[in-house]
């Protein structure tokens, strides 16, 4: 290939990235759900026929992303070649075939052009309901969880399936914010399909392959490139979280070899009889983001980056089969990260950073007047954070959704979802463990109900009993806590109840500090302390 045709390529794999972004751009802006509208929980991306991931949109979370990578192939499995048409659009929230639980829509688009198959896209969001007990950790079973939808038809040569919409509407509490995300879900893709065509046609070609080629190649050479550079064994690391009545104890080794790197979970809690369970599809995206964030941050997540990376795992917490609740699949899912990473240092010490708060600290809120009072019924979803590790060289980021990445969803808009009032939501200080850099702190976040109005709320929290650890000499994080105003505390994990006239405390767990807490500048000391960092009240 010449110089200028490797040129060319290389402007329309930035055109074609462009796409997808402005494919997720159209979900963001068009979204009812305000997880997805104003935290980003969602994904989106190109696959060529084969059903291999193209490029994904910047915005988005890697447990979507990388599943979305994965969950392609299965709608391709589930659909002949034959039963395809222009205008169709897919749709499933199998946990074991899309992201992991049925709070996530995956919808898969095939794109034509000149009546051939020329690739897929896909898209997927979190919804606020899904029926069932709602989204916690209370379910038995999957079937305990909310309405399953295997993968099927959501639309047809662009006719909307109406039967599946009936079933959703008799099945949800909230069926208007549910279809409205739907139909932004298939307008999401239809959107990149049109930017897509638009786009071929602009440059001449009438297909993906000479260029999907060319992406596939560079990545791959990308990839081995950074691979031959790490150094070559295999290491170990474990580390427990709180669970749901018992701790769970995660496991994992890394082996990084000429050709690859292998994460294997073996060692890890067996699956528990409570809805914290994670399928593979989600170990293996997040596994596969600790190993990317460190190997090749700056390389483009296509199939070719992700084949180099192996995720195995026998049957346990982290590989749970059919039919396990699995609805709270990220509150472990988020821990893998950590226990990759901590693996990842014994092979590359002083370049890690410690743990971190890991799960978001997320509230579902199903809202409810008083018994003989008049009011507003309502589901409520709020992404909260602690706070990151510290990182070499860095103080830890505070408040911020790693290794999630969603962004900080507005009181405002929150507030305008329910009858609720949020009192208070600010940093947590000395929440951020000591080290020569302090770790991130978590916040604390006051709610209430309004006036008249009580509410249940489904506590998904980790890092109370088992709080984020220090690296290189740096101290822990702080751990969480959960409880009332007047004293009452609560469990971290379940569906609980918050009465009338009182307010739900949630203090989210800070980052542990990495290296030597004597080694911290009394600059850096100064700063924490005018800024209110910390309280100085240990001193």
């Amino acid at each position: 290939m010449s110089q200028v045709e490797e040129i060319r390529m290389q402007v329309m794999w930035n055109r074609l990235i462009s796409v997808v972004e402005e494919q997720a751009m159209t979900l963001l802006r068009t979204a009812f759900s305000t997880s997805v509208r104003e935290a980003g929980d969602l994904s989106a991306g190109v696959f060529d026929p084969q059903g291999l991931m193209l490029a994904q949109a910047v915005t988005g979370t890697p447990g979507h992303v990388n599943t979305m990578a994965e969950a392609v192939l299965h709608f391709i499995a589930e659909i002949p070649r034959e039963e395809m048409f222009p205008g169709d659009t897919y749709v499933t929230n199998d946990p074991w075939k899309g992201t992991g639980h049925l709070h996530d829509i995956t919808m898969v688009s095939p794109s034509f052009m000149e009546g051939e198959l020329i690739g897929f896209f896909a898209c997927t969001a979190h919804v606020v309901d899904v029926g069932g007990r709602g989204f916690g950790a209370d379910g038995k079973s999957v079937y305990e969880e909310g309405i399953q939808i295997p993968i099927m038809k959501f639309a047809e040569r662009g006719e909307v399936n109406r039967t599946l919409l009936t079933l959703l509407r008799a099945n949800v509490r909230e069926p208007n914010q549910v279809i409205g995300d739907f139909y932004s879900l298939a307008a999401c893709n239809d959107v990149g399909h049109r930017r897509l065509i638009e786009m071929l046609e602009e440059i001449g070609l009438t297909d993906l392959d000479s260029l999907g080629a060319f992406i596939f190649s560079r990545t791959r050479a990308a990839m081995m490139e950074r691979i031959a550079a790490l150094p070559k064994g295999t290491w170990s690391n474990e580390m427990l979280t709180d669970g749901y009545d018992d701790p769970i104890r995660l496991a994992a080794a890394v082996t990084i070899g000429e050709d690859g790197v292998l994460v294997d979970f073996d060692g890890c809690s067996a699956p528990s009889r409570w809805g914290i369970n994670v399928p593979m599809i989600y170990t293996k995206a997040y596994a596969s983001y600790a190993i990317k964030c460190v190997v090749a941050p700056d390389i483009p997540n296509n199939s070719a980056s992700l084949a180099a990376i192996e995720v195995t795992s026998p049957e346990n917490i982290v590989n749970a089969g059919r039919p396990a609740p699995v609805s709270l699949r990220h509150v472990i899912g988020h821990m893998v990260p950590d226990v990759v990473l901590g693996a990842l240092a014994q092979a590359l010490p002083g370049q890690i950073l410690a743990e971190g708060a890991g799960a978001l600290w997320n509230i579902h809120i199903s809202a409810r007047p008083v018994a003989g009072q008049e009011g507003r019924r309502a589901e409520v979803l709020m992404f909260n954070s602690g706070g990151m590790g510290a990182r070499p060289g860095l103080d830890g980021l505070s408040a911020t959704a790693f290794p999630s990445g969603v962004h900080t969803m507005p009181i405002e808009a929150t507030e305008h979802t329910g009858p609720i009032v949020i009192w208070r939501k600010e940093l947590r200080p000395d929440s951020g463990g000591d080290g020569a850099y302090r770790g991130g702190l978590g916040q604390i976040i006051e709610i209430a109900p309004l006036e008249g109005h009580e509410f249940e709320f489904s506590a998904m929290f980790d890092r109370v009993s088992t709080p984020a650890r220090g690296r290189d000499g740096g101290t822990d994080g702080a751990p969480g806590k959960v409880g009332l105003d007047d004293g009452t505390v609560f469990r971290p994990k379940g569906w609980q109840f918050v009465p009338a006239g009182r307010r739900l405390i949630l203090e989210a767990p800070g980052g542990g500090g990495f290296g030597d807490p004597a080694d911290r500048t009394e600059a850096a000391r100064a700063d924490d302390l005018r800024k209110g960092y910390v309280s100085g009240e240990e001193e």
